[in-house]
């Protein structure tokens, strides 16, 4: 049931306000999407390891006509279309039939990040009569599954120079995220100190330093009591992982790029990485524990975090999917307790950028494919920073940006409850028929309009994301200031570039700890009003104008 909501928009920066009834939540109906392509016969149901096989369920209400009566069963690379992988399998047709063939795990013809299709033979020649569908139970063979660390929402970005300083523990810190670049921990044979991996019938090789970096920050914080997300970035520079970059991303300029799907040298090293880092860091091989991992960042910024050439919203999450479908797969047959993420930026049905996909199109398109490739148990990063960026007011946003409804241009923490309803809908639950985590892996608010107004943003937005049960982690970006950033007026950090502590920090601090009370106090006072009534009632002030602070 979508949460009741009260719209207050505030005509001036004050307590007095003015109520205004702005209506529901918008049609949550269903998408004229579905889960099967129309005019394909016959459908995999499901395809799970069971033992050392996988075992597919295969339904047609119309059997096709062929020479032989008989299904065959392909598997395909990621990137072959149809008939041009291998058969598998064969079975004799029928309206429910089952059949099953070897996993072949870690080996040269391992079946557990391909995908398959049902043909028949006619005139001697293979047609596809089914879609595409994946293996959905990976953790079936996971050997290192280790048990959670769970114990909070409250997250940071952290500035890894002053961990020593112990204050991610005085924050009371129960999430920590950090970004790891794949191309650059691979490695070469024959480098000095090159850590080898052999995954299905190839060594691969991994920069033992920067592993060994890795290894110190994420069991640091482990010994914190501290859970870890790491974010699997592409930066494309990497002098061992270029095969690693999609041939429509070669040639960018960009700070992230897409991940190549498109051959078997790309796909294979990908699979490698997914299987080393989710064993490495299963919390069994002595170098941490990394429980969450998101598959690259903001993914529907194309032209600034994950880049290809193409403008086509289809190809961009269709190869996107390919690459979150291997990750998930080899990640979670190492460690099935692991939760894969994907990454969508707070711009719902309003670009910023051109060269940008529409928050809401990318997720809608990237859960059908999903849906129709077979269900899995993918989580949602999502970062709901305010609009514009450097605006101060988490609780007071301009109306002209924060709506109640789902043509909201963008979804912040005052409007969320849009995104959660969103994600009740049946077409977007998990196998199990549960809502998704959610992650709001990235958010932060600048205090260079004054430390009070950062001070009541962190609190509200905290108080917020604690409020909802879907909600698992609230990271805020970032413990310390960046320089670069700061150009933008978006001075994010509880901590300055001189090291002073802002008035922020102490309000985070004591945020989810006994004295709670005092931070609500101090946040209400700024905010003119009660933060448990305004955040209990679901009150949302906006004011007018477009968000430009004087």
């Amino acid at each position: 049931m979508s949460r009741i909501r009260k719209i207050v928009r505030l005509f001036a920066l004050t307590a007095a306000a003015v109520a205004i009834a702005l209506g529901g939540t918008g049609n949550l109906g269903s998408s004229p999407m579905c889960a099967e392509a129309a005019g394909r016969p016959v459908a995999i149901s499901s395809c799970v390891i069971t033992g050392d096989e996988v075992l597919c369920q295969i339904r047609a209400d119309s059997v096709p006509s062929s020479d032989d009566g008989k299904f065959y069963v392909y598997a395909d690379e990621v990137y072959l279309d149809g008939t041009a992988g291998k058969v598998v399998a064969s079975v004799e047709a029928g309206q429910s039939v089952s059949v099953s063939f070897p996993l072949n795990h870690n080996t040269p013809d391992s079946n557990l990040s391909r995908k398959f299709l049902i043909a028949v033979k006619r005139g001697g020649q293979m047609y596809q009569v089914s879609d595409e569908h994946y293996i959905t139970n990976p953790e079936a063979i996971a050997a290192y599954t280790s048990p959670r660390m769970d114990t909070g929402i409250k997250g940071i970005l952290p500035d890894v120079g002053r961990i020593s300083v112990n204050e991610l523990q005085d924050l009371g810190i129960k999430q920590v995220i950090y970004n790891i670049h794949i191309d650059d921990i691979c490695s070469g044979e024959g480098v000095p100190g090159a850590v080898p991996f052999s995954y299905n019938g190839q060594t691969y090789y991994f920069d033992s330093g920067l592993l060994g970096n890795y290894d110190a920050l994420v069991k640091a914080l482990n010994g914190y009591g501290m859970q870890v997300t790491l974010v699997l970035l592409n930066g494309g520079t990497g002098a061992y992982g270029q095969d690693l970059t999609h041939p429509l991303a070669r040639g960018g300029v960009c700070p992230g790029y897409a991940l190549n799907v498109a051959d078997d040298a790309g796909i294979s090293h990908l699979k490698a990485i997914g299987a080393f880092l989710g064993q490495r860091y299963s919390g069994k091989s002595g170098c941490g524990q990394v429980d969450n991992w998101i598959v690259g960042n903001e993914v529907n910024a194309r032209t600034s975090w994950w880049y290809t050439s193409s403008t086509s919203l289809d190809l961009n999450v269709n190869t996107y999917v390919k690459a979150f479908r291997i990750l998930y797969n080899e990640i979670k047959s190492m460690n099935g307790n692991a939760r894969i993420y994907n990454s969508i930026d707070q711009e719902w049905n309003r670009k910023s950028n051109p060269g940008s996909f529409l928050a809401k199109e990318y997720l809608d398109q990237f859960n059908y494919y999903i849906n129709r490739e077979g269900n899995i148990d993918w989580g949602l990063s999502y970062h709901p920073y305010n609009s514009p960026l450097y605006d101060p007011y988490a609780w007071n946003g301009p109306a002209v940006w924060v709506k109640d409804n789902l043509s909201t241009p963008y979804i912040t923490m005052q409007n969320i409850d849009i995104l959660i309803d969103y994600m009740h809908q049946s077409k977007f639950l998990n196998p199990s028929g549960q809502v998704r985590s959610i992650s709001l892996a990235e958010i932060g608010y600048t205090s260079d309009f004054g430390t009070d107004k950062q001070e009541a943003s962190v609190a509200y937005g905290y108080l917020k994301a604690a409020s909802i049960p879907e909600v698992d982690a609230f990271m805020l970006f970032r413990q310390t200031d960046d320089a670069h950033e700061m150009e933008s007026r978006l001075a994010l950090g509880l901590i300055d570039l001189n090291g002073n502590r802002k008035p922020a920090y102490e309000i985070y601090k004591n945020l989810g700890t006994a004295n709670e009370a005092a931070a609500k106090a101090r946040a209400s006072e700024i905010i003119g009003m009660d933060i448990d009534q305004m955040i209990g009632q679901n009150i949302v002030w906006t004011r007018e104008g477009n968000g430009v602070v004087q």
